[in-house]
């Protein structure tokens, strides 16, 4: 091989090959390098944990979400990362859940719900209502159950809810009750005045659920997937866009087990978006995204 020269004719070293950077992170305007295979990994790994079916259109949802985690947990790759969490049986695995969960929620979002919410607890003001609400997300559901369970029976109403999530953050945030101002804009005046506390001080912009209201609600940690942990039976199901993150047969099985914990007769409510017509021997439509327990 013949050496460079410089025009004084003396010989210099080799020029050193620079990194290609064309198929690396960087070309991609990433941090980590991501592959194909990194992505079918961790879809197996939600799967098999969560029952959450990520389609390929979901790249860069997971790239985004999972490399925070690599950030916390010091990984410098993918690859280093999945190694960690499938030979650890660790508080990670319940991060990485967090992390690809979605959390889209408001304040009496399908307002047709609540509806006909109303007109069933209407129905039997001295019943004691059990009422399960299977995404409580950051609370704002379940906060328009409570408001509407309270509204409709009255001071002496005997209900209670029990909510769920398998995002313990997003949990936290649910029981602690409190939200921006902003958050709560939306609700009437009557009902902040009537369910709300407003923060003074270093806590002015925020507002709080009132105890009065609080006091029906339990909060728990729960994997749809898994063997629900409820020993009485529910009148009332809110299940709602949480089965269009899983296949076909998740949803079946996931289906039984919410009908094994629903009262004959009882109402499930679902996502719009959602339709379990394949499930006729356990649920029957009875309105708009409404079903009553066979």
């Amino acid at each position: 091989m013949l050496q460079q020269t410089r025009p004084t004719g003396r010989p210099t070293a080799p020029t050193p090959e620079l990194p290609n950077f064309e198929d690396g992170p960087l070309a991609q305007g990433r941090e980590f390098v991501w592959s194909d295979a990194d992505f079918s990994r961790i879809k197996a790994l939600i799967y098999k944990k969560a029952g959450i079916s990520l389609h390929d259109g979901k790249h860069a949802m997971v790239y985004s979400r999972v490399s925070r985690r690599l950030r916390e947990t010091g990984h410098t790759s993918f690859k280093s990362y999945l190694d960690s969490l499938e030979q650890h049986d660790g508080p990670e695995w319940q991060e990485f859940i967090n992390a690809l969960t979605t959390n889209l929620t408001s304040f009496f979002r399908e307002q047709h719900h609540f509806s006909v919410l109303e007109e069933l607890l209407g129905a039997q003001r001295s019943h004691a209502w059990r009422i399960w609400c299977a995404a409580a997300s950051t609370g704002e559901e379940p906060y328009s159950i409570a408001m509407t369970a309270a509204e409709t029976l009255g001071a002496s109403g005997s209900f209670q809810i029990v909510n769920s999530d398998i995002d313990t953050k997003v949990l936290a945030t649910a029981a602690r009750g409190v939200y921006k101002a902003d958050g709560v804009k939306g609700l009437s005046h009557e009902r902040l005045q009537r369910h709300f506390m407003r923060g003074k001080g270093a806590n002015a912009g925020l507002m709080r659920v009132k105890p009065d209201l609080q006091k029906h609600m339990e909060f728990m940690s729960v994997n749809l997937i898994h063997e629900l942990p409820f020993r009485e039976q529910f009148d009332i199901v809110f299940c709602r866009n949480v089965m269009i993150y899983f296949d076909a047969a998740t949803q079946r099985q996931v289906l039984e087990r919410i009908h094994r914990v629903m009262k004959p007769g009882g109402t499930l409510f679902v996502g719009h978006a959602e339709n379990f017509s394949d499930a006729r021997s356990l649920f029957v439509l009875r309105g708009k995204t409404v079903y009553e327990r066979i």
